[in-house]
């Protein structure tokens, strides 16, 4: 059965979500501190965090939490700033739910989630990797891996699945919409700002490998992934 920790110290939020949570048939376990939370989220398949909290901050939990392991975790928070959000994804939350928020749109990203998340049992202890070389990155697709200029890129389940739709239909624009279907996302439009998101994580990531710019916008169409990369000129 899936487990889902919940880290929120409001009762009034947390009791909506449990019960929303259970209507799925999913086990909810709650904590209002972090004290509690880091005795139990390796048992869980999900993590639903607050940031600010009465005994620390969900960020630094989040980057404890990615220092040795990949579960889903999905920010709760009043915090509706684009610095806010582009700091939660970069530390390798895969969603940003805004407070207030709809409980059904809650469990359907959670929904949406918990699917990407799933891996074939015996990808990771496979010998002979199959793997396709594609400009400057080496993926992967049977351990979820992508390297760019032979550095491993540390991703998100999200940036994963975007960067290796990309990296399928290279030098080819995307919408918004394509990009959210190729997440396995819901289509609303606060999905689509939090794409915009995601790329920009996905771009500080790739800088850290090379100065050349991979991932372009075409305004007013989407963005588009040049695998060989263009010399950086400056933001885009």
């Amino acid at each position: 059965m899936t487990q889902i920790l919940l880290l929120e110290d409001e009762p009034g939020i947390a009791d909506a979500v449990i019960y929303s949570l259970q209507a799925e048939g999913w086990t909810v376990h709650w904590c209002t501190l972090l004290a509690e939370a880091r005795q139990r989220w390796a048992q869980a398949d999900l993590l639903l965090l607050d940031v600010g909290l009465p005994d620390g901050n969900g960020f630094e939990f989040c980057k404890e939490i990615r220092r040795s392991s990949e579960v889903p975790v999905i920010f709760l928070t009043a915090r509706h700033d684009e610095t806010d959000r582009v700091v939660g994804l970069e530390i390798g939350a895969d969603d940003y739910v805004i407070k207030p928020f709809s409980p059904r749109e809650l469990v359907a990203r959670v929904k949406a989630n918990l699917k990407r998340w799933q891996r074939p049992v015996t990808a990771a202890t496979q010998q002979n990797q199959s793997q396709q070389s594609i400009g400057d990155f080496v993926w992967q697709p049977q351990v979820c891996r992508i390297s760019c200029c032979a550095q491993v890129l540390d991703l998100t389940a999200l940036e994963y699945k975007l960067l290796s739709h990309f990296l399928q239909q290279p030098n080819q624009v995307h919408s918004r919409e394509q990009l959210l279907a190729a997440g396995d996302i819901a289509q609303s439009s606060q999905y689509e700002r939090n794409i915009d998101t995601h790329i920009k994580s996905l771009r500080a990531k790739l800088r850290r490998c090379s100065d050349r710019q991979y991932l372009l916008t075409q305004r007013g169409f989407g963005y588009l992934c040049v695998p060989a990369g263009q010399l950086d000129s400056g933001p885009c």
